[in-house]
């Protein structure tokens, strides 16, 4: 579904500073299969991810989704793609203060348009799934670690994506708490969702229900 042709990215290139996070990737992620992208800190996983996700672009390199080269489409082509193919739940999830649980959630579709009454039900109906039915008046500040990271993940659903992408989901989670992202990860994976992850988690990237693990060290696959 995603295809990766030698991609290398620059940081502050050309200047005394310059880094390359990535140094020629090249891999293919499978359609409706889980893939975990693991490596320790500066190995390049959340930068290959930003770019797949349409959120950077590569300084070299070519990315391709489901057979069509995105690297160089303008911006607002871009744009379009991220809100209709991707969902994204960040490690510090990035929710909005003083909004609610539901209002976070219904937030990435606005600019999509449709009916707003719609909107809200499948926003509901999302929370309700994860448990949060209950909180969806709540703002998201007075919610639990655990219960922000369920408000993310119904956040990067409510377009209904193909592909989901989470930076270090259990990165700031306990046990408990990463078990159970686990199983709602297992059960996106049994609708056929196409999962992309970072983590350096052993109990993610070692779990059954991730497919494929691929492992980085300074901006390579190793």
């Amino acid at each position: 579904m995603i295809e990766v042709f030698e991609v290398r990215k620059a940081f502050n290139q050309g200047r005394h500073n310059e880094y390359w996070a990535l140094n020629g990737i090249s891999l293919s992620i499978e359609a409706k299969k889980v893939t975990a992208l693991c490596g320790p800190s500066g190995s390049g996983k959340t930068t290959l991810l930003t770019i797949i996700g349409c959120l950077a672009r590569p300084t070299s390199g070519r990315v391709r989704l489901k057979g069509r080269d995105i690297s160089g489409l303008p911006e607002r082509f871009l744009t379009g793609i991220r809100r209709t193919t991707f969902g994204f739940v960040f490690q510090q999830f990035n929710l909005i203060k003083g909004l609610s649980a539901l209002d976070n959630v219904m937030l990435p579709a606005y600019p999509l348009g449709g009916d707003w009454r719609a909107l809200r039900a499948r926003a509901e109906s999302l929370l309700d799934s994860l448990g949060l039915g209950h909180r969806r008046e709540a703002r998201v500040e007075w919610l639990s670690g655990g219960e922000q990271q369920r408000v993310a993940i119904a956040r990067a659903l409510v377009n209904d994506p193909e592909v989901l992408i989470a930076d270090e989901p259990t990165a700031n989670l306990d046990t408990a708490l990463s078990k159970e992202f686990l199983a709602i990860l297992e059960r996106l994976a049994g609708q056929g969702r196409t999962v992309l992850l970072t983590s350096h988690d052993p109990l993610v990237v070692e779990s059954a229900v991730v497919d494929r693990v691929i492992n980085m060290r300074d901006g390579q696959i190793v």
